[in-house]
């Protein structure tokens, strides 16, 4: 199974030296009943996207709990076994858990399909986006505006080999 991995950029740092994202249980977002449900789609490079996109939505939500961290949202992309990858059957039409699935332990780095980083040119709008999460999430439709922005920017594709390289240009 495809699960997408939110990060930030000290996140995949620290999964790189150390060959592992963990410890677990790790979230991460995947292509569940519920996100089938939600999206109705079929198609399954739709239903992906949408995966990540959650993923994306999450990652930012990291970045607006560490201030320190540079404002590029980071998605790895893992291949897990099915049965590591469990959905909640409870939260699986919630819409804040929407494709979220629990892997219980740490997911060697070696797993990892790709990773998926904003672009230089996306930082200005995440930034603004982690900074009005708070009051997007109380209703602010101004607010949800701007957090939304965030979507307008699509996530490069690096491949795994790479991302020694891109922690060394983005530190």
């Amino acid at each position: 199974m495809r699960v997408y991995v939110p990060l930030t950029l000290p996140g995949l740092a620290d999964a790189h030296g150390k060959g592992e994202l963990g410890p677990g249980p790790l979230t991460a977002y995947a292509v569940t009943p519920g996100l089938r449900e939600w999206y109705v789609s079929d198609d399954i490079e739709e239903l992906e996207y949408a995966a990540l996109g959650r993923a994306a939505q999450a990652s930012l939500r990291l970045l607006a709990v560490d201030p320190g961290a540079r404002r590029r949202r980071v998605v790895v992309a893992l291949d897990v076994p099915d049965r590591e990858a469990v959905a909640d059957p409870d939260r699986s039409l919630d819409p804040s858990a929407l494709g979220e699935v629990r892997i219980e332990r740490a997911v060697p780095l070696s797993r990892a399909a790709a990773v998926h980083v904003d672009g230089e040119e996306a930082e200005a709008d995440v930034a603004a986006a982690a900074d009005a999460l708070g009051a997007a999430d109380l209703g602010d439709d101004d607010a949800r505006f701007v957090v939304d922005g965030a979507d307008d920017h699509d996530l490069l594709w690096y491949a795994t080999q790479e991302i020694g390289v891109l922690l060394e240009e983005l530190a």
